[in-house]
């Protein structure tokens, strides 16, 4: 099962952090320190769960903030505050009725836009652009993905590689995936 990397390891007793070993920042330091130029765009997300987990993601990885569009749930929301743990504090956010509005923005802003979706000619995620100005990547629906008309208007794609049988993943699993790339290439 799996390959065989030749690599000897030497077993060492692991031990957890704790929490204040962590270097966890204030709200007010957060907000002051560097962020990567990442901006996410959820599009008619239907699950509040998927919402918050999308906070609490970008928090962990420093990105700049989300546009949360059409139906997608809005803080203060049961639901999204649970999962979010108060990263619906530190993470900047902004509402729109859907979208291209938001794209707009976005474009405005100097970002290039890719939505996350299997698409023809998308790039795969190993070799999603990441220019300097920053990229605002677009998520949407868990049943329908991202709409055909938002897409369009978009300056390209990416989409997860992936080698079971459903080629599905959940809206936040997948972003967790793809804003850990960008923050990888970004910052690391």
């Amino acid at each position: 099962m799996g390959r065989k990397t030749g690599v000897t390891f030497a077993k060492i007793t692991m031990q957890k952090r704790l929490t204040t070993e962590l270097g966890r920042m204030t709200v007010e330091e957060y907000a002051a320190s560097p962020k990567t130029p990442v901006w996410i765009i959820l599009e008619n997300v239907r699950s509040a769960h998927n919402v918050g987990s999308f906070f609490r993601t970008a928090d962990a990885f420093g990105c700049a903030g989300i546009s949360l569009c059409g139906y997608t749930a809005q803080p203060p929301h049961k639901q999204v505050d649970k999962v979010a743990l108060g990263a619906t504090d530190s993470v900047p956010w902004l509402g729109f009725d859907n979208a291209l509005a938001a794209i707009a923005e976005a474009k405005a802003a100097g970002y290039l836009v890719l939505g996350v979706e299997q698409a023809h000619g998308a790039f795969s995620l190993a070799d999603m652009p990441c220019p300097e100005s920053g990229i605002a990547l677009v998520f949407g629906n868990e049943v329908d993905g991202v709409e055909a008309d938002t897409l369009a208007v978009c300056d390209g794609a990416v989409e997860v590689p992936q080698f079971g049988m459903k080629h599905s993943l959940n809206v936040s699993v997948c972003g967790g995936a793809v804003l850990w790339e960008a923050t990888r290439r970004y910052r690391i």
